[in-house]
């Protein structure tokens, strides 16, 4: 009798560093910024900029944020990983199903090939590659396929291999968030405002073909359809540029924050869709930068802030909703086999 399917599933992601220090930073932002799909520029000529310049200070000054979001239990963004792979274990295991699910960083631990290769020696005859940023990029799931693709190789493995491109117009996502708006006290019938704010790319990557802007633009659609929103209730903008040398997708979240600060436009609603766990981008850099920008910028425009203007909507992260957002997501390819 023929053995059955076991089908190996991997939710893929960025990663962070193994500790809050600075020779840890620097360790994992060397293998972040050398990926080819982040270089700006010429390989070689890019290593002796990292070297001599970004990585001394970048590398003390990323594990100040680190440390203050890092948990007894270690990073957030890896307990969120692993939790969410063993929960989307259960579902598949409480189906019936045999099904190895584990997560991977394209950065960080554990690595994509330590993964494969732990699928593999488990026997798995299909594998699922579902790196989890909804709204596809070239310098994000391109950078995990390359990963994958390097793996599979390197472990001499000719697996059947479903690679999930993004899930930016899934339905079950869509309500999720629009849910988790509506949790944080978003009131469709008031005056709230809602801001969609997504990680910037490079507008290089844009004029290549990346089609990164128009998922984050359907989208926003689709939750503000969830959520009954007219379009002047909400925009997009964008965060988390890495440098100023290149022209990057915007409008900017800070140039938003101005207008709004200024117009005076009530509640501001802080969601980003683009990211399914919360990570430094979001538990360091809303708290810290942006919340405390939105407020100096309302006290330039000569009022006093009262403290509940900007509410930020925490991502889908490890709850039972981001399960069945994944599993849902995976569905097609489960019925395939998995």
């Amino acid at each position: 009798m023929q053995a059955p399917d076991r089908c190996g599933v991997i939710i893929a992601n960025t990663g962070t560093p193994k500790e809050p220090t600075p020779s840890a930073v620097r360790s994992y932002l060397r293998r972040f910024l050398m990926d080819r799909r982040i270089a700006p520029m010429n390989r070689l000529a890019w290593w002796f900029i990292l070297q001599a310049g970004i990585l001394p200070k970048r590398g003390r000054v990323s594990a100040e944020k680190y440390q203050s979001i890092w948990t007894d239990e270690g990073s957030p963004f890896t307990i969120a990983h692993e939790k969410l792979a063993a929960r989307l274990g259960e579902v598949f295991a409480q189906e019936g199903s045999d099904t190895l699910v584990r997560c991977a960083m394209s950065y960080g631990v554990p690595t994509i090939r330590s993964v494969v290769r732990e699928l593999k020696e488990a026997g798995c005859t299909r594998l699922v590659v579902l790196p989890l940023y909804p709204q596809s990029a070239l310098s994000t799931t391109g950078s995990v396929s390359d990963s994958v693709e390097r793996a599979l190789k390197k472990e001499h493995w000719d697996v059947s291999c479903d690679f999930l491109d993004n899930y930016h117009d899934n339905p079950t996502y869509a309500r999720a968030i629009a849910a988790s708006v509506r949790h944080a006290g978003f009131d469709p019938d008031s005056d709230d405002k809602l801001l969609f704010s997504y990680h910037s790319i490079p507008l290089t990557d844009i004029e290549a073909g990346d089609t990164y802007e128009l998922q984050a633009g359907a989208s926003s659609l689709l939750v503000a359809g969830e959520l009954g929103l007219e379009r002047t209730r909400w925009t997009i903008g964008y965060q988390c540029r890495f440098d100023k040398g290149r022209d990057w997708l915007s409008p900017y979240t800070t140039e938003v924050l101005s207008r709004w600060a200024e117009a005076d436009v009530g509640r501001v609603f802080f969601v980003c869709p683009g990211f399914s766990v919360d990570c430094l981008e979001t538990l360091y850099d809303i708290d810290y930068e942006l919340k405390p920008f939105y407020y100096d910028k309302i006290r330039e425009a000569g009022r006093v802030p009262t403290g509940d203007e900007f509410v930020y909507v925490p991502c889908l992260d490890r709850s039972k909703a981001h399960v069945k957002v994944l599993a849902d997501v995976l569905q097609p390819y489960r019925e395939g086999g998995c």
